[in-house]
């Protein structure tokens, strides 16, 4: 769909809402429980934002967690945080709307040092992030000379440029595995309960070969393997899609274990009476919107993190950004950061991820 070229202070006619009302429908939104007049408050934000990031020659990134109005309303391209590193990267656009979280924004900075990268809701971060600093890493490199340290995606550019190679939950085992080969000892961060997968997939002993860090997220690390059982019960045929920041004993029953590009071409590829994707609602939303004859089973929460931003916040970091949704990463730390962001493109090239 073509929009008219758009200022600040242009609002859409009637006839524009409805037809952009429309267009939402048609991507999926009304199936998702989107009312009419849903469909409509959000069709009035939509066309001023696609209206105004031509004239700001700005272009939108959105994570597969996020709002499905945001998704399927104003986004040029979603994915997973490696996708979005690499579309951002690609891009010629003069501005770069991120609709995730920080440290996604971050990376984008880090890759597009001369492009202005604005969050829309500052707030959102990431406990995973949040749960180690670059000291942290520096410690861990001192207590253990000579192993090289992975570190998951989901960190600050402060830990990433402490880091010898960025991972993701799809390449973290192709990229261990590669580091093993040569080294003895591996430390991986910050997620706990995924390095005692990887451990596991790879065969390594936690402590001695595998060095892990006590970080968790808040979505992942509350998901029940308990009630695995009982799902395949009620749903007979079941297929189960775990993401790998969950705990052991869930992966463990999952029939897919992997990150949110891995669930969905593993759904795409495979006919089931059910799925059911073990990760933040947002997935399972894109989900029923690109696989209508597909039947999921809700088994997910609510990341507040991913929730921050809204069409509102979208619209507002094109108008006029808060100075605390600028992403600033000094030239020093981008650098530094840039390295093993680098390298895992470089060791990872026939992988997808997060």
């Amino acid at each position: 769909m073509t929009f008219k070229t758009a200022s600040k202070s242009s609002e859409p006619t009637e006839k524009d809402i409805e037809l952009e009302a429309e267009r939402l429908f048609g991507k999926g939104l009304g199936d998702l429980g989107y009312s009419e007049d849903d469909l409509r408050r959000c069709a009035g934000l939509t066309w001023k934002i696609n209206a105004l990031k031509q004239e700001k020659r700005a272009v939108i990134p959105a994570h597969v967690y996020q709002r499905a109005e945001i998704l399927h309303g104003v986004a040029d391209f979603i994915g997973d945080s490696y996708k979005l590193a690499r579309l951002c990267q690609e891009s010629r656009a003069e501005r770069i709307i991120f609709c995730g979280v920080r440290f996604m924004a971050e990376t984008a900075k880090i890759l597009n040092p001369e492009k202005e990268v604005i969050l829309p809701a500052p707030q959102a971060g990431c406990s995973l992030s949040e749960s180690i600093a670059g000291q942290d890493v520096l410690k861990l490199r001192a207590e253990h000379p000579g192993a090289p340290v992975a570190t998951y995606i989901n960190t600050s550019a402060e830990v990433k440029a402490e880091s010898d190679v960025i991972v993701t939950s799809a390449n973290a085992p192709k990229i261990l595995s590669k580091l093993f080969e040569t080294h003895e000892k591996v430390i991986f961060l910050p997620d706990e309960m995924m390095g005692k997968n990887l451990a596991k997939a790879l065969g390594k002993k936690i402590g001695t070969d595998l060095i892990l860090w006590k970080g968790s997220c808040i979505v992942h690390e509350n998901f029940d393997a308990s009630s695995i059982e009982y799902y395949r019960k009620i749903y007979p045929g079941v297929r189960i899609l775990a993401h790998s920041e969950c705990s052991p004993g869930l992966v463990s029953l999952a029939d897919l274990v992997g990150g949110t590009g891995d669930m969905m071409r593993y759904v795409e590829k495979t006919k089931a009476p059910y799925y059911m994707l073990i990760t933040e609602c947002g997935l399972g939303d894109l989900a029923r919107t690109e696989f209508p004859d597909k039947v999921f089973v809700p088994m997910c929460r609510l990341c507040p993190h991913m929730r921050a931003t809204d069409l509102k916040s979208v619209l507002r970091a094109l108008e006029n950004p808060q100075s605390s949704s600028i992403i600033k990463v000094s030239k020093e730390i981008a650098e530094r950061a840039k390295n093993p962001i680098e390298k895992m493109f470089e060791m990872s090239e026939d992988s997808v991820s997060r």
